[in-house]
């Protein structure tokens, strides 16, 4: 065991010692965010295996230690008391004889249903998908199955399930990404599979064996792509509870690749039954995708996804590692335009490292409006909000000396918010990288209210009340400092800009 663990903990030392080489244009940590979840090096996408337990979130993610591009997937892990400050902690599940180790879940298990409890420990049980290369290769249909390993020291250290798979593929390619919660009101485990084009659903009593209850979506949602990392959970609204169940597809999303998809409806233990079959969007940016809630974090739900996009996922111009983690996400819902719809806002746990508001009030803009000075010596990382009374033109500038500009703002003509990277970076590494993306905006009742997360290589664009969404990544040249608004004629009642405080190793000059 310590032998397999070398390897991680040496390339965690490399990360500090390349963190105090200095945020240089050359820097192979350049691009780096600072208080979003990245691995300390090498390859990452999925996150999954997502609990709260004894005060801890954990956090597992799929993970390729022995390369920046995708391979041989393993469960990455990192533990947090408040989703925000990470401790690295070493692999959790390797590859095996049964294959890869692909996304899915963990549950306590508090009744002991599985029998994996000893000595009254509550065991932490991980539901994946293994996935076999060499079956693949041989193009059968049954390469991925759905396995189990639990934990008896809360995380530390995991145990694989003799009796794998627990559920076998009857014959379908895509058969994978089982989400599993515990359904109180039939005492019993429901799993939400993803089947190809649709969500199947399965229940147990003690995780191990499991029966057909549903499908779901076969003509419904978008279909542009195969459905992957579905998740089911309720969410309480004026006094009712209702079930939002979460779909990523790739590719098919709304500005290209991946995204994930939501609907909202009525589940009875065996079967979804959507209220609307209008397709909606968690996040309408390219870089948000296979995100998920945590698990026994009772009526809160925190959501966390990738912030990539599997067009450009292995290409990005990283070096040490690959990929990053959106905020952590408080999920809500709200009715408007006649329809139920999901409320994201940045968790409330972030104002720990959020500090030092600064204000500009009362900016009346015909043209372009320098704001530099108000975040010159943030770095590149920062919390901006932004209101208006007024629905106008106008478009948040974030710049650098070299001239390369990201613009975030609204078009009051096409009635949407974009995110403008044609001239944000780095961008001949993929074709098509460089382009305008937008949001339509849900509800045109309400004031433009907006809060911008920035931090060195992304942002991310909560707007009206947390009803539309955009995040972007991006790859400057050289750190964005400059700042300013542009319209053709808008009144802001209020700019304010907050530092953000980094999470990783200080990075010193």
């Amino acid at each position: 065991m310590k032998k397999l663990h070398i390897p991680y903990f040496m390339m965690f030392c490399l990360f500090l010692l390349v963190q105090a080489c200095g945020p240089k244009t050359d820097d192979p940590e350049a691009h780096r965010p600072q208080f979003h979840f990245t691995p300390p090096s090498k390859w990452m996408n999925n996150p999954n295996g997502m609990v709260f337990h004894k005060g801890v979130y954990h956090l597992f993610y799929q993970h390729y230690p022995d390369s920046t591009v995708w391979g041989p997937m393993h469960w990455g892990h990192a533990v947090s008391k408040d989703m925000i400050r990470w401790e690295h902690k070493p692999i959790a599940l390797f590859p095996d004889s049964l294959g890869y180790i692909f996304s899915g879940s963990v549950v306590v298990d508090v009744n002991n249903t599985s029998g994996f409890g000893k000595n009254g420990q509550v065991p932490l049980v991980a539901i994946f998908t293994h996935h076999d290369p060499k079956g693949e290769k041989a193009k059968k249909l049954d390469y991925q199955v759905q396995s189990l390993a639990y934990s008896l020291d809360d995380g530390e250290t995991w145990t694989k399930y003799p009796g794998n798979p627990v559920l076998k593929n009857p014959g379908i390619i895509d058969f994978r990404d089982p989400k599993v919660m515990w359904f109180e009101k039939g005492k019993k485990w429901v799993m939400a599979l993803a089947v190809k084009d649709r969500i199947t659903f399965y229940s147990s009593p003690d995780l191990k064996t499991w029966k057909k209850e549903s499908e779901f979506g076969e003509k419904l949602g978008a279909h542009d792509g195969v459905w992957e990392c579905p998740d089911l959970f309720p969410l309480e609204f004026e006094g009712k509870t209702h079930w939002v169940l979460l779909v990523s597809i790739n590719p098919g999303g709304p500005n290209g690749g991946s995204a994930t998809q939501y609907f909202v409806g009525d589940f009875d233990g065996s079967t979804f039954t959507p209220n609307s079959i209008d397709t909606k969007w968690v996040d309408w940016g390219p870089d948000n995708y296979a995100g998920v809630t945590w698990s026994n974090t009772g009526k809160r739900k925190i959501f966390l996804g990738w912030m990539s996009n599997w067009q450009y996922a292995n290409l990005v111009p990283t070096i040490n590692w690959r990929s990053a983690m959106t905020v952590p996400r408080e999920l809500s819902l709200a009715h408007t335009e006649g329809a139920y719809y999901l409320r994201s806002q940045p968790i409330e746990e972030l104002n720990s490292i959020v500090s030092d508001p600064r204000e500009s009030p009362e900016l009346k803009i015909a043209g372009d409006m320098d704001l530099s000075e108000n975040v010159k010596d943030l770095g590149g990382k920062y919390v901006l909000t932004l209101s208006s009374k007024e629905i106008q033109d106008f478009a948040i500038v974030l710049s650098n000396d070299l001239g390369e500009e990201l613009l975030v703002g609204y078009d009051k003509e096409a009635n949407v918010y974009f995110i403008d990277r044609t001239r944000a970076g780095k961008k001949d590494f993929k074709k098509g990288f460089a382009k305008r993306l937008t949001s339509p905006r849900v509800s045109t009742d309400l004031p433009v209210d907006l809060t911008l997360v920035v931090d060195v290589a992304s942002v991310e664009l909560f707007a009206d009340k947390g009803l539309s969404l955009m995040t972007g990544i991006f790859f400057p040249n050289e750190t964005m400092e400059n700042l300013g608004i542009r319209s053709p004629g808008i009144n802001i009642d209020m700019v304010t800009y907050s530092k953000v405080a980094g999470i990783w190793p200080k990075r010193e000059d």
